[in-house]
């Protein structure tokens, strides 16, 4: 029998270790929700611009009016709608109150106007401002070149 000898074995070399890499799924989650949330916000936006282009269809109604005892009075109104400039104000001179008009307006009205100025013989006005069935907006002017204003909405 052979002994066994101290040589070193010769042995075949080993083929070089590659390290096994994992793929990272971060990423892909972020990209994920990022594109989720991306999508949500698309949806609201379009949600929003058609509600407000049907409002923007729908006509207004405003009514102005004035009441009181004064002898004159300078009254100037102005309406503005959604996506619409604001009017010029129409201004009146009046010596016969009440005094009533209706504006009708294509879309939503943001604004309304009515300014009431009481003459120089003075006297008490009272200004009334309506669109559609909403609220009355008041305000009352009281002796010589006194001022109301009523805004709405």
């Amino acid at each position: 029998m052979s002994e066994p000898s101290n040589r070193p074995r010769r042995s075949e070399p080993e083929p070089p270790r590659h390290p096994v890499t994992k793929r990272r799924k971060w990423p892909l989650v972020v990209l994920v929700v990022l594109l989720l949330v991306v999508g949500g916000c698309l949806a609201a936006v379009g949600l929003v611009v058609s509600e407000v282009s049907d409002e923007v269809d729908e006509a207004a109604t405003v009514t102005y009016e004035v009441t009181g005892d004064a002898r004159e009075v300078t009254i100037s109104r102005s309406v503005q709608g959604a996506g619409a400039p604001r009017t010029e104000p129409e201004v009146e001179r009046v010596t016969d109150l009440p005094w009533r008009r209706e504006a009708e307006t294509s879309g939503q009205v943001t604004s309304s106007t009515l300014v009431v100025t009481v003459g120089a013989h003075g006297g008490e006005a009272t200004c009334r401002v309506r669109v559609d069935d909403g609220p009355v907006r008041t305000a009352t002017a009281s002796g010589p070149h006194a001022t109301a204003v009523c805004k709405a909405p």
